[in-house]
């Protein structure tokens, strides 16, 4: 969906997904925002050790923000925090980049995704209490949803119903495959797991299980196979 007009704007819901130096005094921030999506917005003085606004540029923060400008660099003319959002630690801090990277990479500047952003509000505030990997998979098949790359979960590539008791290969570009019997691709899945994917359900371990490398083969096809520095740097911590 086309974001409205941004000649100025005020009072928006967004968060912060990365920022970088600029010059010497100023940021530029990528954001996330509500109703214009993905904006990197320039920041100026943000850095000065005196800035009003230097402690509230953090990721995973609500935040209101106010700009204004067109073209490459819309400058940032306002932020405050909408508080609520307890600071994630551990590993929800690795998942929280995570998440960021996904859109980054993957989502267009410029784009409006209300619903996306939604998911990816009530994700954060999910990881502030108990981290749990299923909110990593319904932020995931939300994310490639949102980006037309939905999955085909309830019927295979044939248009036949997915059947809970039969075993699949997922082709990314057809859909789930039928197997004669339980295959050893690396995309296998039960056809259970399909459906439990597309209800949203992981209350089976299995299915979660299964879910886990069906969508890191997905992200990383969409990805171009790129290695994400927020996973890279997980392992080495924890090798």
């Amino acid at each position: 969906m086309a974001a409205p007009s941004r000649n100025r704007v005020d009072a928006q819901p967004a968060y912060i997904l990365h920022s970088y130096p600029f010059r010497e005094t100023s940021l530029i921030i990528e954001t996330f925002s509500r109703d214009y999506g993905r904006i990197a917005l320039l920041a100026r003085g943000a850095r000065r050790p005196r800035s009003a606004i230097r402690g509230l540029l953090m990721a995973f923060q609500p935040l209101e923000l106010g700009w204004a400008g067109k073209g490459e660099g819309p400058a940032l003319m306002k932020a405050e925090w909408l508080g609520g959002q307890p600071l994630l630690t551990g590993k929800a801090l690795f998942c929280g980049y995570y998440l960021n990277e996904l859109l980054i990479h993957l989502l267009p500047r410029e784009d409006a995704h209300t619903h996306l952003f939604s998911v990816y509000a009530e994700t954060l505030r999910r990881f502030a209490g108990e981290l749990a990997e299923a909110d990593l998979r319904r932020f995931e098949c939300a994310l490639l949803q949102a980006l037309g790359y939905g999955l085909t979960l309830t019927h295979d590539a044939q248009g036949a119903p997915i059947d809970p008791e039969g075993d699949y290969a997922y082709e990314i570009e057809r859909g789930p495959v039928r197997l004669p019997a339980r295959g050893e691709t690396p995309l296998s899945v039960r056809g259970k797991t399909l459906l439990d994917l597309a209800g949203e359900d992981f209350s089976d371990v299995r299915s979660l299980a299964e879910a886990k490398p069906l969508m890191r083969a997905l992200i990383a096809h969409y990805t171009g196979g790129r290695e994400l520095e927020s996973r890279k740097i997980f392992k080495e911590i924890h090798e």
